[in-house]
């Protein structure tokens, strides 16, 4: 074992299990996605959670075509999921919804009918 897994607490380290595991699964599942299919979306451990950015290529956002914030996604004690949507004026998280299985929450962000992740 390395010296930064001996570090983390036994909760930390299965969290971090956890969000490896899950990062291949939402990779694929973006593959899938309705809004700008032909840009490469990175997934990024964020804290407690996994980050989605992509570029912008809409430019609503970064007129220049910048890597912006897409969702946020973090586990929940009870196996659930929280999400966030990223206000870009703001420069904050807000909530979207809690509760959600990991499926639920990648056709939100994958769908998104709304526009509310992928600007």
């Amino acid at each position: 074992m390395n010296a930064g897994a001996a570090a983390l607490v036994p909760t930390e380290r299965v969290q971090a299990q956890v969000l490896g595991f899950v990062r291949p699964f939402i990779k694929r599942a973006l593959r899938d996605r309705v809004r700008y299919r032909y840009v490469q979306p990175l997934v990024l451990q964020d804290g407690e959670g996994l980050r989605i950015q992509a570029p912008c290529c809409s430019r609503n956002v970064d007129p220049v075509g910048g890597v912006i914030d897409i969702a946020l996604l973090k586990p929940a004690p009870d196996g659930s999921w929280s999400l966030q949507m990223r206000d870009h004026a703001a420069q904050a998280w807000l909530p979207y919804a809690d509760g959600l299985s990991l499926s639920e929450a990648l056709d939100a962000v994958c769908t998104d009918a709304e526009r509310t992740f992928w600007p």
